[in-house]
């Protein structure tokens, strides 16, 4: 009997860590910790970077935040995953819809707690965040265009609130941003396409529900052409190190990514690409050391004055 609650708990723990997706979360994590230290506050040293406690609240406010968007999300597309993601969908419900949302508002509460520890603008910031996740979550997901913009913008802003709390702004940053806010773009509307047929079922006025899979096509390839700007301005205007070589790649990826584009009909196809995409994104975070490995590698700037 005892053997058997354990084993319920644990599952309903998994189930949990999957309703929340922990494991975006860390990626998450690291992203706001190197853009802080090679892009936000290069002039600073790694170290004191690292153990500056209102950077950790910032971060991890954002972490929680993010956590509880999961929550919410998973909460209002119950329905729609059972068509999309029946396997995950089924692992989620181990855990009842009244406890995600004790824990959606218990996250919440202390996101807004600890910005305090920051200052009052960091509790308007998060609160207005948590805001505008569950808008999205609730309305704006299920409209064309207006739902797959809003899905970008609350992927960057993370990054928007150590931008805030450093007040450094480089020219570079818009170039770093908008591609990442493309990237993120593209993703969202091939998720679309993944998911057209629990869209359609759940009443989503999606941008393939509501002109087509091939109108999809073209906005996502217009997208994709788009990045030729800001790419030309992280490779030869702006100082980025070595994460040229990041680049590189990426504009090889996308060119890939667009020669297959047209030749995609199922979600399994629409899976592949979105694969690429999460990549692309995931490996951009890893690349950001290249900007100056000198910060890691050179002990006498990881040390404190």
């Amino acid at each position: 009997m005892v053997r058997r609650q354990t084993k319920l708990t644990m599952m309903k723990i998994i189930s949990m860590f999957s309703v929340v997706r922990g494991y975006n979360i860390p990626v998450v994590v690291l992203a706001q910790y190197l853009s802080a230290i090679f892009i936000f506050a290069p002039e600073k040293r790694a170290l004191h970077v690292l153990l500056d406690a209102n950077l950790f609240v910032i971060i991890l406010a954002s972490a929680l935040t993010i956590a509880s968007g999961y929550i919410i999300n998973n909460f209002y597309d119950s329905n729609k995953d059972l068509i999309n993601r029946p396997q995950k969908s089924k692992l989620d419900r181990l855990v009842s819809q009244k406890t995600k949302l004790n824990v959606y508002f218990s996250l919440n509460f202390f996101v807004a707690l600890i910005a305090f520890f920051v200052s009052f603008r960091a509790v308007l910031f998060f609160s207005g965040y948590i805001f505008l996740i569950w808008l999205y979550s609730h309305k704006l997901k299920r409209l064309a265009i207006i739902g797959n913009l809003t899905a970008a913008i609350l992927a960057i802003l993370p990054f928007f609130a150590i931008l805030l709390y450093y007040k450094n702004f480089y020219p570079e940053i818009v170039a770093h941003a908008s591609f990442l806010g493309i990237l993120i773009l593209i993703r969202e509307i091939i998720k679309d396409l993944e998911n057209i047929q629990g869209d359609l079922a759940n009443g989503y006025q999606t941008i393939p529900v509501k002109y087509g899979e091939k109108i999809a096509h073209q906005v996502v390839m217009g997208l994709v052409v788009s990045t030729v700007i800001p790419l030309f301005f992280l490779i030869d205007v702006y100082d980025v190190g070595f994460m040229d070589f990041y680049f590189y790649g990426a504009a090889l990826a996308l060119i890939a990514f667009a020669l297959r584009l047209p030749l995609s009909q199922r979600k399994q196809d629409y899976l592949i690409l979105h694969l690429i995409l999460k990549f692309l994104i995931v490996l951009g975070v890893f690349s950001i050391v290249l900007i100056n490995p000198r910060v890691l590698e050179n002990a006498r700037l990881l040390l404190p004055n």
